[in-house]
């Protein structure tokens, strides 16, 4: 009898109606990354497709790997006719929940070579959300009328970690779709504490260090002559970047006589491991570089894989800041703080799986033998 009494005051008193399916907070509206106002059921949606570059990456940070309906091709590495332009890159969403994505169906091809929404492929995983990086208000308006759910656009921008103002605010905008705002804005103001305590270590530095970040993959291959003439890392670890008078702010290639005439203020130069592949046996002569002399010579992950990896970038600021300042990074292990970054993001420690792809090439490192190494 009490325990009738008892159900029927939390009846009466809406508790155990607000209670609900998990998560459901009834309808509401938000505004997507392009302006469109959607109307959603936040936290009722358990088929999700992601499509177009980064969507998926972006969803696996905040939301539920489980609730996939479909995956685009370039990230279902069971395929064998794919785009496979980034296996031997180390993508941590993929190494941490490439086991769900080879059960699923195909939403769509992906890759930078198939930058079209499949409305077909994705009506046939029946989804009840689509979040897309396809950035065109029209074409999003298109297919939610053809799928008859909402379609939700985030952006990473052009910049890279340059443009974080937008992927972050992707990223709470999946949690808001998702019901899970506390875990988005856990891991915006673990990234912003990030930055801020790299930033705090070296902005009292009366005469900062010269570097120069080798070999920036975007969109395709690259090499020793594409750099960043506002590369983000560089700013938050307060290195001047020597390459700061490019026309561009962005990834750019430099010819090798721009190069030449940069090379002799390279107290460090930082490959990024992208490039590696490109420049190993092609014998060209770094020899005359300051940091090759002076044997302040490092390797970083690549982090533009299908748009950029978050985490890998963070961990990348880390090491650059590490690098060229190491007396004030001693307390950072990064082999510890790559597992914690992805730890944080990908819910798993994934830096043994991230140093063992092919195009890692040993993870972080300075190179003792650059000659050697580059052979």
């Amino acid at each position: 009898m009490k325990n009738k009494i008892i159900l029927f005051v939390l009846l009466s008193s809406g508790i155990l109606a607000s209670c609900g399916a998990p998560g459901q907070m009834g309808e509401t509206e938000v505004t997507d990354m392009v302006g469109r106002k959607v109307k959603v059921n936040a936290g009722a949606y358990n088929k999700v497709v992601c499509i177009g570059a980064g969507a998926l990456r972006l969803y696996s940070y905040i939301g539920e790997s489980s609730k996939l309906a479909g995956v685009e091709d370039i990230d279902n590495e069971s395929l064998s006719e794919r785009p496979k332009m980034f296996d031997g890159v180390a993508r941590p969403y993929v190494l941490a929940n490439g086991y769900i994505y080879k059960t699923l169906p195909s939403c769509g091809v992906g890759g930078p070579n198939a930058q079209t929404a499949e409305g077909e492929k994705i009506l046939s995983c029946k989804p009840d959300i689509v979040f897309s990086e396809y950035e065109d208000k029209d074409k999003a308006d298109s297919l939610s009328t053809l799928l008859g759910v909402p379609v939700i656009t985030l952006a990473f921008g052009k910049g890279g970690m340059l443009d974080q103002d937008l992927w972050s605010k992707s990223m709470k905008l999946i949690g808001q779709v998702m019901n899970k705002e506390e875990r988005a804005n856990a891991l915006v103001n673990y990234y912003d504490s990030s930055i801020k305590e790299i930033n705090d270590k070296t902005k009292g530095i009366a005469e900062k260090k010269k570097a120069y970040i080798c070999g920036l993959g975007n969109w395709g291959t690259t090499d020793q002559f594409m750099t960043a003439g506002a590369y983000e890392p560089f700013r938050i670890a307060n290195i001047e970047n020597v390459a700061k008078d490019l026309a561009s702010s962005g990834v750019a290639k430099i010819d090798e006589e721009k190069f030449a005439s940069l090379s002799k203020d390279m107290d460090t130069m930082i490959f990024d491991a992208a490039a590696v592949k490109n420049i190993r046996g092609k014998g060209f002569d770094f020899s005359s570089c300051k940091a090759f002399e002076n044997g302040e010579v490092y390797l970083q992950m690549a982090y533009n894989a299908y748009y950029i990896n978050v985490e890998t970038a963070l961990m990348n600021t880390y090491f650059c800041a590490k690098s060229v300042y190491p007396s004030l990074f001693e307390d950072v292990d990064m082999e510890k703080k790559a597992n914690e970054i992805t730890k944080m993001f990908n819910g798993k420690e994934l830096y043994n799986e991230i140093k063992a792809k092919p195009q890692s090439f040993g993870g972080y490192q300075k190179i003792a033998d650059p000659a050697a190494f580059f052979a």
